[in-house]
């Protein structure tokens, strides 16, 4: 079999040990150079099974395997030209142009030699070489899979190995390999302005440290989810062309005692030889948590790794060129250690976008996406204020889905409020079943709110009602669009949001005299404005400028837990009088108001009971229609 006839079955074998191990055939990668290259189990066993292979087929010689009786015959023929005889087995070589190879099993023959002299056949003998032939048959193929699992287990990295509990398991982002940069980054102007200092150090160390400045050691990313904390900071290497480590606090800490301190040492070793570079904690809040803080023992392993890492700091000059970052949303539980000057000495706020910034990120993520001429982009960032760029993307995502689905050419703004009110409320649930009765108690709870908010002077315009149930519990919703992004609230603005809470059981009351659970959200947070009004604000005369809640409040997420009232029996009874009588006056308002525009309630009740969905101009007609103007403000509570 010559060499080319072998090529055919070596293809077949390396495309079969191609397919084992879920590697593309570089022939067919198109579009400039392969993949990068990524080590797995099936590397190994492919090398071995190919090794073996090559040498059996193309370095080993062909030796034919013949019985005694036979080998006796070609003696008897005249076809044996050579012999070697071993202790154990008889090789030889066929006389003539073949030239054949063969070996046989050597058994007690005492007349072999006298035949062999008789035929006048050339032999000798030879002791079996068992070193040299361990050698080759054993020693070399370990040799060859030890060179190859070296290679593979550099091109593996750190952290990879049987032995490493104490690799950190940081994801390595070459110069090349951060493609982010501040024009994908928008809507936190501010935070980007703050980390441009970090970029200049990082592209020229030098115009820092000619005048004695210091650049911050660490710098800390606080803010709610999905502000773009972690784009940030990606976006800070890519800005300054420097490796990039990224790695969340939670991978420090195993269920080995001393294994995070020695990832800890391991990341910041392998960070100083790959300076200038950035190091990212993302979730800071799983590693630094303050010490002491649980109430049922230390971790110790959790605490070893926090000291560590304030060690590690601590020792780390900025004048290497190595920079660590962090993010958290929960700044107020980190350990007052890692805030000291000198390690995260630097505290950037990532917050939610105003309408500009919602813009801009808007803009960002439909680069790709396929818009209607009727789109517009500013009126959608209106409509959504207090979102984060998480949930902008989200919105981008969901109207193309919604287009595409109903195989339409362009993203138009129907598929925008679609997705607006999917995010916002859940999806809509048509074909749940529900009875007139029911139908037509949700229709006026939800036209009582609606009637209320435009009628009432502080509240935000309505932009759609509708009874389509969504999410898992909302039978129906109300949407308010604010005019503008607010940061304060009056006490007559809250007053009013009140009213508007309890517009939904009013309705039920006056058209019904019954009420229904549906009211149980509206109530809850009716109580929590009403009782937040006279503990923690002072919106009280009676009580006074006092504040007589303390809670222990993330700064960014809603969940709280309060450490005990503060405050006499007494005066708790004083508090929960104030809330009642809040709650009261504005229950006694909305009747009032809803009393009033009663044709305008039937009529909208009516008309959601056919369409499912009406939207805020159509009140705001019917209401200036029958009564124009707003409702007379609330006279003084106090």
């Amino acid at each position: 079999m010559t060499f080319s006839e072998k090529k055919a079955p070596l293809e077949k074998l390396t495309d079969m040990l191609r397919s084992f191990t879920g590697r593309e055939d570089p022939r067919k990668i198109k579009n400039g150079l392969p993949p990068k290259a990524q080590f797995n189990i099936g590397y190994a066993l492919a090398a071995i099974l190919l090794f073996f292979y090559v040498q059996q087929h193309f370095f080993s010689t062909k030796v034919e395997m013949i019985p005694y009786s036979r080998f006796k015959e070609y003696i008897v023929e005249g076809k044996v030209e050579k012999l070697t005889i071993y202790p154990e087995n008889i090789s030889g070589k066929l006389a003539g142009s073949s030239g054949r190879e063969f070996v046989t099993v050597r058994v007690n023959d005492p007349d072999l030699v006298k035949d062999l002299d008789e035929h006048k056949i050339s032999y000798s003998g030879q002791n079996e070489n068992k070193f040299l032939s361990s050698l080759l048959s054993w020693i070399i193929p370990l040799g060859v899979f030890f060179l190859i699992s070296r290679f593979a287990m550099k091109k593996m990295g750190t952290g990879m190995g049987i032995m490493s509990f104490s690799k950190n398991k940081a994801k390595i982002f070459a110069e090349s390999d951060t493609k982010v940069s501040f024009t994908d980054v928008a809507g936190i102007d501010e935070a980007k302005e703050e980390l441009q200092e970090v970029v200049e150090f990082l592209r020229t160390p030098q115009k820092f440290q000619k005048l004695g400045g210091r650049i911050p050691k660490g710098v800390l990313l606080v803010g709610p989810p999905g502000t773009g904390k972690t784009l940030l900071a990606r976006a800070v290497a890519g800005e300054a062309k420097v490796p990039f480590f990224s790695i969340s606090g939670s991978e420090f800490v195993e269920m080995f005692v001393g294994v995070g301190a020695a990832r800890v040492r391991d990341l910041f070793s392998q960070a100083a030889q790959q300076a200038p570079c950035i190091i990212f904690i993302d979730e800071l809040d799983a590693l630094g948590k303050a010490r002491g803080m649980n109430i049922m023992g230390g971790h110790d392993e959790r605490e070893q790794t926090l000291n560590q890492l304030l060690v590690e700091m601590d020792g780390f000059e900025t004048n290497k060129g190595v920079i660590i970052m962090a993010a958290t949303n929960r700044p107020e539980i980190l350990d007052p250690a890692l805030l000291r000057p000198g390690r995260f000495d630097r505290q950037v706020l990532v917050d939610r976008p105003d309408i500009n910034g919602r813009e801009a990120i808007l803009k960002i993520h439909s680069k790709n996406v396929v818009l209607g001429s009727e789109v517009d982009l500013r009126k959608i960032a209106g409509r959504t204020p207090g979102f984060v760029g998480a949930d902008l993307a989200n919105i981008i995502n969901e109207a193309a889905l919604l287009a595409a689905r109903n195989n339409k050419e362009v993203v138009e703004p129907v598929d925008f409020d679609e997705a607006i009110d999917r995010v916002i409320a859940g999806l809509q649930k048509k074909n749940r079943v529900m009875n007139a009765m029911e139908r037509e108690i949700v229709a006026f709870h939800e036209a009582g709110h609606a009637i209320v908010a435009e009628s009432v002077e502080h509240a935000d315009p309505v932009h759609k009602i509708s009874i389509i149930p969504r999410g898992i519990a909302a039978l129906g919703y109300t949407q308010q669009q604010p005019t503008e992004d607010r940061y304060l609230m009056t006490r007559s603005e809250l007053i009013d949001r009140l009213a508007v809470l309890l517009g939904g059981r009013v309705a039920e009351e006056l058209v019904f005299k019954e009420i229904s659970t549906g009211a149980q959200n509206d109530l809850q947070r009716a109580s929590d404005i009403a009782r937040a009004m006279v503990t923690e604000y002072g919106m009280s005369d009676r009580l006074g400028l006092v504040s007589y809640e303390r809670q222990r409040r993330s700064m960014f997420l809603p969940e709280s837990f309060s450490s005990g009232k503060n405050y006499s029996e007494a005066i708790g009874a004083q508090i929960d009088e104030e809330v009642g009588r809040f709650m009261h006056e504005a229950h006694q308002r909305v009747i009032k108001i809803l009393s009033e525009r009663r044709n305008v309630l039937d009529e909208l009740a009516q008309l959601l009971s056919q369409k499912e969905s009406v939207q805020g101009e159509e009140l705001r007609k019917m209401l200036a229609a029958a009564a124009p103007g707003k409702a007379t403000p609330p006279q003084a509570i106090g």
